[in-house]
């Protein structure tokens, strides 16, 4: 595996005279998880500030699974597509990160539903014995993003294997990649999270990198090729 710096040098060369687009592919992402969230935000304020109101807390129930309808039908697959978008950039130049985000994501959408769903579903029921066994899943999967789209003939279920595989051993670099941004991320935060507009293609492109680093490695070491 290579080190950061390379997978952060990639991902700077390839966003060159592109931050435009990238910026406006995460601002839409945003965007639309806002419209989701913004019901249920408003609402839990409202009931911080008046806990004993049961018709507040009651609405409160209600919107709470139309969020997690929205998320999933609708934020999900635009994850896979934003994360693609990157390695789009990256592989081929193409800069219509936006126009990608979109039809990459919902491109092959019950697909993507389906896959995040798992994705997050087998994190979850790891968190619950602990944060850390939790933690090292989301590391342990955190290539499913790239294979429901790279191998759209694997079932949900097989592309987080195939992530699991192509993860072993590499867990840990991932966890450093992450680490890298951590001061990118703690001035993205003294910009009201503004920066984070600059930071997320920065990190995804970079993540883009590694993934194909990964890849590589795993087709070596099992003498196959995607």
């Amino acid at each position: 595996m290579k080190e950061n710096q390379y997978y952060k040098n990639e991902a700077l060369a390839a966003l060159k005279g592109k931050w435009a687009p990238a910026v406006l592919a995460v601002l839409a992402y945003f965007v639309l998880s806002t419209v989701f969230l913004a019901p249920y935000q408003i609402k839990a304020a409202e009931l911080q500030n008046d806990p004993t109101n049961l018709e507040l807390a009651m609405d409160l129930m209600k919107v709470y699974p139309l969020l997690l309808l929205g998320m999933l039908l609708v934020i999900s697959p635009l994850l896979v597509g934003l994360v693609n978008c990157f390695k789009e950039l990256l592989v081929k130049s193409d800069e219509r990160m936006l126009q990608n985000e979109f039809k990459i994501g919902f491109g092959n959408y019950f697909h993507h539903v389906w896959g995040y769903f798992l994705n997050r579903f087998f994190v979850f029921l790891w968190s619950m014995l602990f944060l850390i066994p939790g933690f090292i899943k989301m590391l342990s999967y955190a290539m499913t993003n790239y294979i429901l789209v790279d191998r759209p003939e694997l079932s949900a279920n097989e592309a987080i294997n195939l992530s699991k595989d192509m993860m072993y051993g590499h867990k840990f670099d991932l966890f450093y990649l992450y680490l890298s941004f951590a001061g990118w991320l703690i001035l993205s935060v003294f910009t009201l999270g503004i920066g984070l507009l600059w930071l997320i293609p920065y990190a995804q492109t970079a993540q883009a990198s590694f993934y194909l680093d990964v890849k590589e490695d795993y087709e070596r070491r099992k003498g196959v090729s995607f």
